[in-house]
C-alpha cells in the first residue's frame, strides 16, 4: 500500500467476510449441529473485530495509550475473570514514563512482550514482566517509573530496562476483593519522541491501521475454537493437567492446569485440592466450547481465594454443576454442558493439580465433609446480585 491509497470500507467489509467460514471451519463437528453454539460463534468474531478496532482507532507507538485488551466484551483468549488487561503498543527501543496509582488490588504487573501476537499469529513468549510493587509506592499508591534501555542519565529514581524486542505492554490487574479494592490508575507518555503533541495521523498510518483489522480480527476469534475439542481428544474429560502458557504470553510465576467437562443436568464435578501454604493467588474460572470464559459478572462462574472457602482440613473443595446445589463453593456452567477447566496458581510453594469425580447433582452433599459451607437460594440469589454489582465497580478502561 502506497503512502498516498486509500484503505476503503468496502475492503474492509470484503476481507473481513472470509472469517465466517473460517470460523465454520474452526468449530469441532460434534457443534455443528448445535444452532447456539453456531449463534455464539458469531459473539467470538465480533469479540476479535472489537479488539482490533480498538487498536486501529487509538493505538499509536509514538504516543502510546493503555487500551482494554481481554474482558467481559472482548472475551477472546479465555481472559481470567479477576483479571483486567491492558495493552500499549511502543516503539522498540523508546522511552517510555509510566506513572500513576498502585490501588489496592492484590497484584500489578506489567509484561513485555515481543512481536505482537494479535498482529503476527505467532505466539512469543515475554520478554521479561515487571512487578509494580517492586518500584517505590508512596503513601498514597503513587509510582513513577522509566522504562528504556538504559537508565537516563542522572535519572535518580525508578527505572525498568525495557528489553530489545520489546514492542508492546500488557498490564494486568489482578482483584480478588471486587469493588472494595481501589483499581489502579496509570498513564503512559513516551519521552523521546520529536514532539510531544501527536498532530493528526497521516493518510499512511491510518491506511495501515485500517488494513490490519481483518487479519488481527482472524488472529483473535480464530485462536482457540478448538481448544476445548483438542483436551477432549487428549482424554482430558472431567479431568485435569498441568499446561504451560509460558510459550503464550502466561506469567512466568504462575502454574495453570486445565481440562474439559461434560456434564448432564442432573450430574456434577467436584473438584479438591489442598491450598499451598505459600500461595500469592489462585482462581478456577469456566469456559464454553468455544474457550470463552464464562460470564463471571452474572454467575458465579469463577472463585479465587478471597471468594472461596476452604474447608477446615485445608481443602478447597468446588461443585461444577448446572444447578444450584447449595453449597457455597459452587461453579456454575450457566447453562453450558461442556466447556473447559482452568486453575492457576501464582508465587507458590507447591502447585497441587486438583482431582475431580462425577456424581449425581441430588447426591453432592453426601460426598462432602460436614463443615461445608451451605447457601439457601435466597442467600445465593443475593450474593449474585451483589457479585455483578462489584465485578461492574472494576474499571475496566
Amino acid at each position: 500500500m502506497t503512502d498516498t491509497a486509500i484503505y476503503e470500507w468496502e475492503q474492509l467489509l470484503d476481507q473481513l467476510r472470509p472469517l465466517g467460514q473460517q470460523m465454520r471451519d474452526r468449530i469441532p463437528a460434534r457443534l455443528h449441529d448445535d444452532p447456539q453454539v453456531m449463534q455464539e460463534a458469531m459473539r467470538l468474531l465480533l469479540s476479535g473485530v472489537l479488539r482490533t478496532t480498538n487498536d486501529a482507532i487509538l493505538h499509536d507507538r509514538s504516543h502510546p495509550i493503555f487500551v482494554p485488551e481481554l474482558n467481559i466484551c472482548q472475551n477472546i483468549f479465555q481472559p481470567n475473570a479477576d483479571t483486567i488487561y491492558k495493552a500499549a503498543l511502543i516503539e522498540k527501543g523508546g522511552t517510555y514514563r509510566i506513572r500513576g496509582d498502585r490501588g489496592t488490588v492484590r497484584m500489578l504487573i506489567l509484561a513485555q512482550l515481543g512481536p505482537d501476537t494479535l498482529r503476527t499469529g505467532q505466539h512469543h513468549p515475554a520478554q521479561d514482566a515487571n512487578d509494580f510493587d517492586d518500584l517505590a509506592i508512596g503513601p498514597d499508591g503513587a509510582f513513577d517509573v522509566i522504562l528504556s534501555p538504559t537508565r537516563p542519565e542522572g535519572h535518580s529514581g525508578d527505572w525498568w530496562e525495557l528489553k530489545p524486542d520489546t514492542e508492546k505492554l500488557m498490564v494486568r490487574i489482578v482483584g480478588c476483593d471486587w469493588g472494595v479494592e481501589r483499581e489502579p490508575r496509570l498513564g503512559i507518555v513516551r519521552l523521546d519522541a520529536d514532539k510531544a503533541a501527536k498532530g493528526r495521523p497521516t493518510l499512511a498510518q491510518l491506511a495501515h491501521r485500517f488494513a490490519e483489522i481483518p487479519k488481527t480480527a482472524a488472529v483473535c476469534a480464530l485462536a482457540f475454537p478448538d481448544k476445548v475439542q483438542k483436551l477432549r481428544d487428549e482424554g482430558l474429560i472431567n479431568t485435569l493437567k498441568v499446561v504451560d502458557f509460558s510459550q503464550m504470553t502466561g506469567l512466568a510465576r504462575q502454574s495453570y492446569y486445565e481440562g474439559a467437562y461434560d456434564l448432564a443436568d442432573d450430574e456434577a464435578l467436584i473438584t479438591e485440592v489442598p491450598i499451598p501454604a505459600d500461595v500469592a493467588y489462585w482462581s478456577l474460572i469456566l469456559t464454553n466450547d468455544l474457550y470463552e470464559t464464562t460470564d463471571w459478572y452474572h454467575n458465579q462462574s469463577s472463585l479465587n481465594d478471597a471468594q472461596a472457602v476452604v474447608d477446615g482440613d485445608g481443602v478447597f473443595r468446588a461443585v461444577i454443576a448446572a444447578r444450584d446445589p447449595g453449597v457455597h463453593n459452587w461453579l456454575d456452567t450457566a447453562g453450558y454442558a461442556s466447556g473447559a477447566i482452568q486453575g492457576r496458581w501464582f508465587n507458590s510453594d507447591t502447585r497441587p493439580t486438583p482431582t475431580m469425580r462425577k456424581v449425581k447433582l441430588a447426591e453432592v452433599r453426601s460426598h462432602l465433609p460436614a463443615d461445608t459451607a451451605l447457601v439457601t437460594p435466597e442467600a445465593r440469589d443475593a450474593a449474585i446480585r451483589e457479585r455483578t454489582l462489584r465485578a461492574h465497580m472494576r474499571v475496566i478502561w
